[in-house]
């Protein structure tokens, strides 16, 4: 869920963040904590609309405090998620307590999986700051089942120095080996958010 889930490098948007020290106050902003009932209900609905109708696999890539994760085990989903932050792994294992979840500590981009496959691979504002969101793409593509999608969350945030990826990059960066790729602007509605918002914010759902 966070902006940045991958080993950092000196190339990389937010490597100076501290993910373990923001562990704890992450959940106060709306978007990430979903503390609120009508900001949850917001993503809840999303999710159902971006992922399988049928409980399956599920890879939160960036997982988090594991909110993203909450929802999607909540309609029956197998939920693994992958954080690089120790801390936050260790928040997202107590929120999931009691449902079929595992959590991991990692690197987004290569996630330490295995040979499982997953029905589908969500990531939420990790994609933008990786050094090569293309082969990033390419890997987890190869982690999905036949008939496997892609749910990417991202945007653009900022007027003096914008940082994100635009969707019409990312959409370019699939359309090599995704057969149907829907973009879906999120930008207007605020519930999402908890508040207004005038940046590019997108969801992009991908079926290879």
């Amino acid at each position: 869920m966070a902006r940045n889930r991958a080993p950092e490098t000196s190339a990389a948007p937010g490597a100076d963040i501290d993910w373990d020290r923001a562990a704890a106050g992450f959940d106060e902003e709306p978007d990430h904590g979903l503390r609120d009932p009508v900001v949850r209900e917001a993503w809840a609905a999303r999710l159902g609309e971006w992922l399988p109708p049928r409980p399956g696999d599920l890879l939160d890539l960036g997982c988090g405090t594991g909110s993203l994760s909450l929802l999607a085990a909540e309609r029956g989903h197998r939920v693994t998620g992958v954080d690089q932050s120790p801390a936050m792994v260790a928040l997202a294992r107590a929120k999931l307590a009691g449902h079929d979840a595992l959590f991991l500590v990692g690197d987004a981009a290569s996630p330490p999986v295995g040979e499982r496959l997953f029905d589908a691979v969500l990531v939420r504002h990790v994609l933008w700051a990786l050094p090569d969101p293309g082969r990033a793409l390419r890997h987890w593509r190869q982690l999905l089942r036949p008939g496997g999608r892609l749910v990417l969350v991202e945007g653009v945030w900022g007027t003096v120095s914008p940082v994100g990826i635009p969707a019409e990059r990312l959409t370019a960066l699939l359309a090599p080996f995704a057969g149907d790729i829907r973009v879906e602007r999120l930008s207007e509605d605020a519930r999402l958010w908890g508040k207004e918002v005038d940046d590019e914010r997108y969801a992009v759902v991908a079926v290879p």
